[in-house]
């Protein structure tokens, strides 16, 4: 049997168009770009306590603790309260835990450590919230233009349990 080739004779091998492509790109790229959501992700690195009870440390000294409440908030030093802050109509009364925590970090200067207690119920945006109240606060510049700067309070944010 005799095979049979079939060839296209005369005729050129056929470009491909790319304009319609081309032209979609050209209308989809800079709405992509216009539309895409840049955000900036911030990372606290937490102390959690962990199952094995650890080794206690020999020198106990000043350690503040936060207790977030469902009506307030308490600040400790792990065995009196040292202040009760209660609720505002609109939720806790932030400002006037940064202004304790700032009291506190001038009478304590070197310490740097605090606990945030939270009770079950309490949401997860209160949490930081608090978490952002008692790491830095704001206060009035020393310098001649004025404005604010940000200060250190209590940076590393241990997270438990409310008892």
């Amino acid at each position: 049997m005799r095979k049979h080739h079939y060839r296209l004779q005369g005729k050129d091998a056929s470009e491909l168009n790319i304009m319609t492509f081309l032209n979609i790109m050209v209308v989809l790229l800079p709405f992509l770009l216009a539309t895409a959501v840049f955000s900036r992700i911030t990372v606290v690195e937490l102390n959690l306590p962990s199952s094995t009870g650890g080794s206690t440390p020999t020198e106990i000294g000043f350690r503040p603790e936060v207790i977030v409440r469902k009506d307030r908030l308490e600040v400790t030093d792990g065995s009196s309260v040292i202040a009760s802050i209660p609720n505002l109509e609109g939720g806790y009364d932030l400002e006037t835990l940064s202004k304790l925590m700032l009291s506190l970090k001038q009478k304590y200067p070197d310490v740097a450590d605090i606990s945030v207690l939270v009770e079950p119920q309490i949401p997860y945006d209160y949490l930081i919230q608090v978490m952002d109240a008692v790491r830095s606060t704001d206060v009035p510049a020393e310098t001649a233009a004025g404005g604010l700067a940000r200060i250190d309070l209590f940076p590393a944010i241990a997270v438990g349990e409310a008892p």
